[in-house]
């Protein structure tokens, strides 16, 4: 900001009187014509201009298809503010973020899209500069084993620090309801799913509900930070929304979900779940992150006429060196409930089938590069530098020990022990369990719409095994580039190849650009406080308390009675039957220690610790039958 200053000069603090006229020519340093690359539709041509009125210090953004919104400076912080009447201010594109070189104003920032001024000669700061899929494939289990996955997934930075517009998920898996004979669409008229991707018909198998989530970096993270977080993720209905935090808030959205959306119930009384994600701390230099997915009769079976519901509770289970055991589930309600209005579907979701587990893969989805040409007009791009840790045979390991179960592993004794028995440990081992046999092969790179060639010669995933455990890794080819995926390209004939830095031309100025860091003051996750929501009504036993986050967020939480938590207050659920589940949770504080391993150890490396800010101890009074929610996540220096 200081260059900002300097350009548009001192100005007065908040409330004190500024002299109108010297202010307008400090403002005319901003206006201009803009511009985004590509320049696809009218939307992305646009003028900034003095608005007209008796507020002569707004401004006006025009784009080129007439529709306009005011902006107004605050250029101590460098950003041109938005009001209501941008058309992207409800999806969080809240500002333009002026960017300024040299004492100029060159461009802007506007919701994750660089709009360079008319005349700049900048290199160009552009989305898409890799996209890919790094998988391992399971081969088909036997029909059985369906109530269950474990796996090791590796946690670790990718990046030196934050970048805004950048998306890639570590590995993580997918689960989704064993329909493969079932001929009838999944997903109705009025999903997303349904309405736009004619390419997953007929049956809308793998798109009609998903247990999907893991480690990563997200565009929609309000709170970056370098070292990776774990979101919970689930698909209930053609990806009309998506379910990932107790209490009910979507994957990325700050809005509380509407009542009819929620459903994941928290389940552990030592662990809180903030909606931006698990965080962990260092140190990651070979560290892993066990984590299983469960399905468990926790209720009982609703075959009613409309929306009949199953039994099944998919329940996440965490490994890391601080924290064992069940964290949160998702209430079964919450795949029955499409089938209310589609009664095609009746039986059909996450609450009755078995799951069908996808493989284990890397999702490469939003990575930001420059391009530039070169004196001959050849293009060369840049995309950031990606680090991964390689062991001393030249590998990066980053998925092992996946594992699925039968009803024989847990299903069945924690139906005992609801009908009466007794309760079972809560580990998960090798009764019923199966190691499926993983496969692999190459990647297709892709940028801006281009393949990428010869990504080959420096890096390709591989299995290795070890007796019944296998692993999924990467194999660094050449020595010299262990750990550092390709940072560099050349347009060739028909692909974009890896180039060393050292034969980039000078003239393109790729080396000397930095990529635009993430904002570190995200806009803040809350919860309405008003007599009668699902936040209230019960509402808490105790707090609210607060704690501090490694990724510098400050998370406000309180003490629900299990059964008087949020996301169950909307599943129609009679008291009965919460005092029911009531029971078993109370009985599982008791029991399940949160030191007692719930996995088998991970073959290679140790486990990743858990940020200490979300490891908590009850209250006095509250240590058996109540679990923590978060209501609010901020910026810790939000007023």
């Amino acid at each position: 900001m200081l260059l900002l200053a300097a350009l548009l000069g001192a100005h007065s603090a908040p409330g004190v009187a500024q002299d109108e006229a010297r202010q307008g020519e400090r403002l005319r340093a901003i206006l201009g014509d803009y511009h985004r690359l590509p320049i696809e539709n009218p939307w992305h041509e646009g003028t900034i201009s003095i608005r007209d009125g008796p507020q002569r210090l707004l401004l006006q953004w025009t784009n080129k298809a007439g529709v306009s919104w005011d902006l107004t400076p605050d250029l101590e912080k460098g950003v041109l503010l938005t009001g209501a009447s941008n058309p992207y201010y409800e999806t969080g594109a809240r500002e333009f973020e002026l960017d300024v070189r040299d004492g100029e104003v060159v461009g802007f920032w506007f919701n994750n899209e660089h709009y360079v001024r008319e005349g700049a000669e900048v290199v160009h700061q552009l989305a898409d500069g890799l996209h890919t899929y790094i998988i391992a494939s399971l081969q088909e289990a036997p029909a059985e084993f369906g109530y269950g996955v474990s796996f090791y997934t590796r946690v670790w930075p990718l990046l030196e620090a934050p970048l805004a517009g950048f998306q890639i998920g570590l590995p993580s898996t997918w689960i989704i309801p064993e329909n493969r004979t079932f001929m009838e669409p999944l997903c109705p008229p009025g999903t997303v799913a349904r309405d736009n991707w004619d390419e997953r018909g007929p049956y809308y198998r793998d798109v009609f509900q998903t247990i999907e989530g893991g480690p990563g970096f997200w565009v929609s993270t309000q709170f970056p930070s370098a070292i990776p977080k774990y979101r919970i993720n689930g698909v209930p209905s053609g990806y009309n929304f998506q379910v990932s935090s107790p209490g009910g808030w979507g994957f990325g959205d700050i809005a509380p979900m509407s009542d009819d959306q929620v459903g994941i119930a928290q389940l552990s009384n030592r662990v809180v779940i903030p909606p931006d994600g698990l965080t962990f701390t260092g140190p990651l230099d070979d560290t892993f992150l066990g984590y299983a997915w469960m399905a468990l009769p926790l209720t009982r079976p609703k075959p009613t006429l409309v929306g009949p519901t199953g039994d099944q509770s998919w329940t996440l289970f965490l490994a890391t060196n601080t924290f064992h055991g069940p964290v949160a589930f998702f209430v079964p309600e919450t795949w029955s409930r499409l089938s209310r209005t589609y009664p095609t579907i009746d039986g059909r979701g996450l609450d009755s089938r078995p799951g069908v587990m996808g493989g284990g893969g890397m999702e490469v989805a939003a990575v930001p590069q420059f391009r530039a040409k070169d004196a001959e007009g050849r293009t060369y791009s840049r995309i950031p530098r990606l680090v991964f840790p390689v062991d001393d045979d030249g590998r990066t390991i980053l998925l092992q020990d996946v594992t699925l179960y039968s009803k024989e592993t847990l299903h069945q004794s924690v139906a005992s022990w609801v009908d009466g028995g007794d309760i079972p440990k809560g580990t998960i081992g090798e009764t019923g369990a199966y190691h499926p046999p993983l496969t692999t092969g190459p990647p297709t790179y892709r940028q801006a719409g281009q393949p990428i060639s010869g990504v080959e010669r420096v890096v390709e995933p591989e299995i290795l095994v070890d007796g019944d455990s296998q692993a999924f890794a990467l194999r660094w080819v050449d020595p010299k580039d262990q750990g550092v995926f390709p940072e560099y390209f050349r347009e060739g004939d028909d692909a974009m190849v890896p180039v060393s830095a050292a034969d980039v031309p000078a003239e393109t100025d790729l080396a000397s650009q930095r990529f635009r860091p993430a904002a570190n003051d995200g806009r803040s996750y809350s919860s309405p406080d008003a007599p009668g929501t699902r936040w209230t009504t019960p509402g808490p036993a105790r707090g609210p308390f607060t704690a501090v986050l490694e990724d510098g967020s400050e998370i406000t939480y309180s003490w629900y009675r299990f059964a008087d938590q949020p996301s169950l207050q909307t599943q129609g659920w009679t008291q009965e039957e919460k005092e029911r589940v009531q029971a078993l949770v109370e009985a599982m504080h008791r029991d399940w220690p949160a030191d007692r391993h719930c996995l088998p150890p991970p073959t290679h490396g140790s486990l990743v610790e858990i940020d200490g800010a979300l490891l908590l101890t009850p209250p006095e009074g509250l240590e058996v039958g109540y679990v923590p929610i978060v209501t609010s996540q901020r910026g810790e220096t939000e007023e």
